[in-house]
């Protein structure tokens, strides 16, 4: 009855994939649920205190647009240690969605082309279409690696910008130091924004985690406290880059967002001091789990980072098998589609306790035979 009156941009995409299986989980009585991509331990001690404690003494009012001082000063310091850039400012976001949208909203004009690299996190391709910009999709598929050749070709007078994301969702790939270079470089040369996400950047396993900013003074970065220090329902991101871009997401920021949650940007002040490599350790435990627990029944390129990993389907389409892994197994994991152009894989996200990962992998490797 009231379609008539909805904006043509509520068309451009479905509801996410994700929360349609969020939605079946919650229907059932012992799910293992290997699809929510937050991290299962509780935040720090510390961390929790100092939210409360703001709380209780009167911190809930709006804070500063661009983030309480306490907050922005230890984020400036650390960033300005690691880039040492004359002209990188930062400020604090509503989550990283919310610093994504910002981005975007600021840099994007109708009919500006957005390159990505499929598979993709699923918010890219949605905001990209809401901005009214033009989604270009590079495909990584076998082993997900980024060709700087394939790349180099895709931009176009039109791009605006390369949406890049190491470690990734959905794959966990980290890309190694000459693609982020290589990366860096050519957005630099051919004058394009480099938009790096980098809210995954605790969770790498293999090596350091490097951002393409050491290498592109000019980069964007989006980032947050969300996964490392298991505070999703915080919404608390920040940005930084060159002062132009970020003085416009602010301005922005104040006739939408309005601020970052006031209590919780005191407690991201003291998460700064707290040392979570004990938490990134068991991740990397898990990913192992999951690499050697499938190595029998499926193709799997083993993830660096982040907590998911992107297997090959072993049959029938993504919906076809998470279908059955749930009806037969209570299992929950996402169809490939909902991250990519193709119909391929499926996500694993292994930040769940040991337990639910040891049952998903023996459901799983049930479920390898159609």
């Amino acid at each position: 009855m009231f379609t008539h009156w909805l904006a043509d941009r509520t068309r451009l995409f479905d509801a996410s994939g994700i929360r349609k299986v969020f939605d079946l989980g919650a229907k059932l009585k012992n799910p293992i649920n290997l699809s929510i991509g937050q991290p299962d331990f509780e935040p720090p001690d510390e961390v929790r205190r100092a939210a409360i404690e703001a709380i209780q003494s009167g911190k809930n009012g709006y804070a500063l647009t661009q983030g309480i001082p306490q907050l922005r000063e230890k984020l400036h310091a650390r960033i300005k240690q690691e880039y040492a850039h004359a002209d990188r400012e930062l400020f604090v976001t509503s989550g990283t969605s919310g610093g994504l949208m910002l981005a975007l909203m600021v840099l994007i004009n109708p009919g500006d082309e957005v390159i990505i690299f499929d598979p993709y996190f699923v918010m890219y391709d949605a905001l990209v279409k809401v901005v009214g910009g033009k989604v270009v999709p590079i495909d990584t598929y076998p082993d997900f690696k980024i060709d700087l050749d394939r790349m180099a070709n895709a931009i176009t007078p039109r791009t605006k910008i390369i949406l890049f994301n190491s470690p990734a969702n959905p794959t966990g790939a980290v890309a190694d130091e000459e693609t982020v270079r290589g990366l860096a470089e050519l957005a630099a040369q051919r004058n394009v924004v480099l938009l790096s996400d980098e809210i995954y950047r605790a969770f790498c396993y293999d090596g350091p985690f490097i951002s393409p900013t050491k290498f592109n003074e000019q980069t964007l970065v989006i980032d947050g406290f969300s996964k490392t220090y298991g505070i999703p329902g915080w919404r608390l991101g920040f940005a930084h880059g060159p002062s132009a871009v970020i003085h416009e997401m602010i301005k922005l920021q104040q006739f939408s967002f309005v601020c970052a949650p006031h209590p919780f940007q005191w407690a991201g002040a003291a998460a700064l001091d707290v040392d979570m490599g004990r938490q990134i350790e068991s991740y990397r435990r898990k990913r192992d789990m999951i690499v050697a627990g499938l190595a029998d029944d499926y193709e799997l390129v083993a993830p660096g980072g982040a907590f998911y990993a992107f297997p090959k389907l072993p049959w029938g389409t993504g919906m076809e098998f998470v279908g059955r892994a749930i009806e037969e197994y209570q299992l929950l994991v996402i169809p490939g589609s909902v991250f990519s152009r193709r119909d391929t894989h499926f996500r694993i996200s292994y930040a769940a306790p040991d337990k639910v990962i040891q049952r998903g992998i023996e459901a799983l490797k049930k479920l390898a035979r159609p």
